[in-house]
This record gives C-alpha cells, structure tokens and sequence, in this order.
C-alpha cells in the first residue's frame, strides 16, 4: 500500500510540474515532458515543480539556479 501511495504521489508531481508550464504559457518539447514523465524520484520532481513557477524555458527545470 505505501508504494502506491508513493507512485500516486509521483504522478501527482509529474502532471504539477507539467501543468505550471502549461498554465504559464511556457511550451515544454518532447524531451522535456518525456524527462519529467519518466522520473521517479519524487524531490527531484518537487525541485522541478519549484523550478516551473519561475521559469521562461522548460529546459530550465533541468539547470542548476
């Protein structure tokens, strides 16, 4: 149950981190959403969603700030 809870958790950050480009109008290629779709490292999804608020580029999820 806990790893379900873990992977509900996971995806919930994956379509966040998503959305907030989305919502901000900020285009996110395929290889960006492929990145974000396929980590399952929950921090680092939330260091990403973090990045989203404040980001012009999707790439920048990836960059150190």
């Amino acid at each position: 149950m806990e790893q379900g809870l873990e992977q509900g958790h996971i995806q919930t950050r994956r379509e966040m981190t998503l959305r907030i480009l989305e919502r901000r109008a900020i285009p996110a290629p395929d290889a960006v959403r492929e990145r974000v779709e396929t980590c399952t490292d929950l921090d680092q999804l939330d260091t990403w969603a973090r990045r989203a608020v404040h980001a012009t580029d999707a790439t920048e999820l990836f960059t150190e700030q």
